[in-house]
């Protein structure tokens, strides 16, 4: 395990990370649904799965229905990755680390808390959906602008980024899942109307459609969503993005050390592997095994990251 102050630095921002990151998946599913042709609530089985939640929701669920998918991944308790229990846990977190913070950040962390508290203490209503949802990425990001603005840029604020930026990858890789894998229609769909606007529900997922345009225009397509969100290292959600940012982060921990770090060895691995390519050879592997591949990695170097730094303080 990390070292004390290490560990509730890491798991208070992926907390946090994961929270606005399990609302975006709502919203995913959410929006991907209003574009299917027939109902039915299976897709919401896949938005379960994709987030890791569908074994824990089938033991404490008879049947998987929309409104108790939207219900366990919002604000049950139970699950461990809810945006409650994610809130609630970034919030412990930064109790235990209270010296580490910026008033401001402990500030912001609070009234995410609390802001949570009232806005899920209830089931929400369908019609109050979208404003919720953006309500828990504002105050989620609030936090992470009094973070940028006021932390001094030393060890704590590394190990904050690297809880960050894990938790980042594995969302943006889920939510290509989602689509690509889970939610598509058919094969037959391909290039279609409905699959245009999947791929454009994807961008407005991650907060990514306005920087998109400003790329390509109007004409970019799937291949180009795709290259965007898996490969282009000035996009903030992007895959190459974020293992960028954990290469850089773990180099600055390891500065000074006589070797490289088994964490710092590993990212710098799968940056090589899996985000040196175009996107032409990423659809040739197939872009679900290739997603799978590269949450399994991420999983490997977050265990790695807290056996390395497991002393620090």
């Amino acid at each position: 395990m990390l070292g004390k102050t290490a560990n509730g630095l890491f798991w208070m921002y992926r907390s946090l990370e994961r929270a606005e990151n399990t609302a975006r998946l709502i919203e995913t599913g959410q929006r991907i649904a209003l574009t299917r042709l027939e109902s039915g609530e299976g897709e919401w089985q896949s938005v379960l799965r994709s987030a890791g939640s569908l074994d824990q929701y089938e033991a404490n669920h008879d049947e998987v229905t929309k409104e108790g998918a939207i219900d366990w991944l919002l604000r049950d308790r139970a699950n461990p990755s809810s945006v409650m229990s994610s809130i609630d846990n970034a919030r412990q977190n930064a109790r235990l680390v209270r010296t580490a913070l910026t008033h401001e950040v402990w500030e912001a962390t609070n009234a995410a808390y609390m802001a949570a508290l009232d806005l899920l203490a209830r089931k929400v209503a369908e019609r109050d959906l979208p404003g919720v949802l953006r309500a828990v990425r504002q105050r989620t990001s609030l936090v992470r602008g009094m973070t940028h603005g006021t932390m001094l840029r030393n060890n704590i604020y590394n190990f904050a980024r690297l809880g960050t930026f894990i938790e980042r990858a594995d969302n943006t890789a889920r939510i290509l899942d989602v689509k690509y894998y889970v939610l598509l229609p058919s094969a037959s769909s391909v290039g279609t109307s409905l699959d245009n606007v999947q791929w454009e529900t994807i961008l407005r997922s991650v907060s990514a459609r306005g920087g998109f345009r400003m790329e390509y225009g109007a004409s970019g397509g799937p291949r180009e969503i795709a290259q965007f969100l898996i490969l282009d290292r000035r996009m903030p959600r992007s895959l190459a993005f974020c293992m960028n940012k954990l290469c850089d982060n773990l180099r600055y921990l390891n500065s000074g050390q006589p070797k490289l770090g088994e964490a710092q060895t590993k990212a710098q691995q799968i940056e090589r592997t899996y985000l040196s390519h175009d996107i032409d050879a990423v659809f040739d592997y197939g872009l679900h095994e290739y997603i799978q591949n590269f949450l399994g990695l991420l999983v490997e170097l977050s265990g790695q990251i807290e056996t390395d730094f497991r002393f620090y303080e």
